[in-house]
């Protein structure tokens, strides 16, 4: 099965070109390699709650991907949003997904406790945020990618239980 995917930073030198986003290329190499899965949509916006909403509205709505990864704005500065604008975008938490992320990475780097990043469903759509360095996003990712191919056949409505 090859899952639709978005990709959206968040990041303010990034949306002003002056910044490259390495992340995102982490992202879609994991996605494409260990998920088999395919980019249809790259956004890039500012720390603004407000772009952050409009974009995984339209992503989700849109574009209907199966899953959308975010990168940036998932730590504690005043403009880390992220986790807000995904919690007033989504339907349903899953917070098993961001919990084990931060679980697993913890264990090589205490810093990880700091990774406010959120999970859930919007429609028929997973979304999991990511933090907005490449490393992070890797660890983070890597942690989880066992599990998401499961999540994805239950968010959009594909899973069979075997009995």
């Amino acid at each position: 099965m090859v899952w639709k995917t978005a990709i959206l930073t968040a990041s303010d030198k990034g949306s002003r070109g002056e910044r490259e986003d390495t992340s995102a290329q982490v992202i879609r190499e994991l996605v494409e390699e260990e998920l088999s899965g395919e980019i249809i949509e790259y956004r890039i916006v500012p720390d603004e709650q407000d772009e952050i909403i409009a974009a995984l509205i339209e992503l989700t709505d849109y574009y209907q991907v199966d899953l959308v990864l975010t990168t940036g704005g998932t730590e504690l500065a005043v403009r880390d949003v992220t986790p807000e604008a995904t919690k007033r975008v989504i339907e349903r938490e899953v917070p098993g997904i961001a919990e084990a992320m931060r679980a697993t990475v913890m264990q090589k780097n205490r810093s990880a406790m700091l990774f406010r990043g959120v999970c859930g469903v919007r429609g028929r759509t997973l979304i999991v945020n990511l933090p907005g360095s490449p490393k992070g996003v890797h660890e983070n990712l890597a942690a989880v990618m066992d599990q998401l191919p499961e999540a994805l056949l239950m968010v959009t409505g594909q899973y069979r239980e075997q009995l």
